[in-house]
Formats: C-alpha cells, sequence, structure tokens
C-alpha cells in the first residue's frame, strides 16, 4: 500500500499546492481589488495602497498564491508566503491571545505551516517548475534531480 501511495504523492502535492495557492491568491485579491467580500474588516472594500502592513501583505499573498498555484518559483514563493504569514500571526494575532483559536490567527498560522510544507516538497507535480527544469534537461542533455520525482519519506 505504502507503495501506491508513494507514487501518487507528487500529484497530490500538486494538488495540495493548487488548493493552498489558489485560496492564498484570493485572499489577496479580496483586499487589493474589494472583490470576494472585499477585505477583512472593511465592509467588502479594499485596503489603502501602501498602508502598512496590509497592502504589502495583500500584494505577497495575490502574487505569491499565483506563483505557487501555477507552480512557478513554488520553493521562493512559498518562503515568502509563509514569512509573510508567521509575521502577520505573531505581530497582529498573538498580541490578542495565546492560541490561534482565541485569537483569529487560524487562517494565519495554516497558512504558514502550509507553505513551509511546500518549501520543502517542492512544486510536486502539475508545476511549470517541472516544465521549465525538463526543459533545461533537455537542452543541457544532463538530468537535474529538481526534475525527478522526489518521494518524502515521513
Amino acid at each position: 500500500m505504502s507503495a501506491r501511495l508513494n507514487t501518487a504523492q507528487p500529484y497530490v502535492i500538486g494538488l495540495f499546492r493548487i488548493v493552498v495557492g489558489l485560496l492564498f491568491a484570493c485572499h489577496g485579491a479580496a483586499s487589493l481589488f474589494g472583490v470576494l467580500g472585499g477585505a477583512v474588516g472593511t465592509n467588502g472594500g479594499t485596503v489603502d495602497a501602501g498602508a502598512w502592513p496590509g497592502w504589502y501583505a495583500a500584494v505577497i499573498q495575490l502574487v505569491g498564491g499565483t506563483l505557487v498555484l501555477f507552480g512557478l518559483g513554488t520553493r521562493a514563493a512559498a518562503f515568502i508566503a509563509s514569512g509573510s504569514m508567521a509575521y502577520a500571526y505573531f505581530e497582529v494575532h498573538q498580541s490578542n491571545a495565546l492560541w490561534p483559536m482565541e485569537n483569529g490567527g487560524e487562517a494565519s498560522a495554516m497558512f504558514c505551516w502550509a507553505f513551509l510544507l511546500l518549501v520543502f516538497t517542492g512544486s510536486g507535480a502539475l508545476g511549470l517548475d517541472r516544465l521549465f527544469a525538463k526543459r533545461t534537461t533537455r537542452t543541457t542533455g544532463e538530468r537535474e534531480p529538481a526534475a525527478q520525482a522526489a518521494t518524502v519519506a515521513a
């Protein structure tokens, strides 16, 4: 059974990446453009351009989420997104209460850890990272470890 699950792993990681990236990009789009209910706490509005930290967080969410969604520069985009969510949790939510359930930081904590996982697993299957890695392999004639499907053992 483990062997079967291991063969599906790159595809499951790819689907995980797509879902997490889409949800993160939606948060950024809501804050920047007022779609999907708008920015949190603005009654359908947007965050002010250049406002610290909300506007910058929204840009990271939209751009980082889109890159992760398509699997393009996944590890770098996920690293930045994870850091932004760690900042959001500790600077915005942690001061209200200790636990995420008490301080409203569940989404920040969950996104932080989900993106950190993607930093270490990569884009999985169905990502543009793999397409570009294969192109590089064809032009150089060398086999790159990044282009191969790697199993992650727990």
